[in-house]
């Protein structure tokens, strides 16, 4: 399962950390995605969707 927003598709980003030495090593920051039933066209469905398009309002949540 790949850890994408299933709304806005935002994904792992990739870069390095720094040290004070200034030694860089690889760095993933991984979105903050949570597992909610959401109202859909085809129904009420379980999908991942990003902390802000959900405080955005960009998801019905089923009830």
């Amino acid at each position: 399962m790949p850890k994408v927003c299933e709304i806005c598709g935002k994904g792992p980003m990739f870069g390095q950390s720094v040290s004070h030495s200034h030694k860089a090593t690889k760095k993933k920051w991984k979105p903050n995605l949570q597992h909610v039933k959401a109202q859909t066209s085809s129904g009420v469905k379980r999908v991942w969707v990003c902390t802000k398009c959900l405080r955005a309002g960009k998801v019905a949540k089923a009830r």
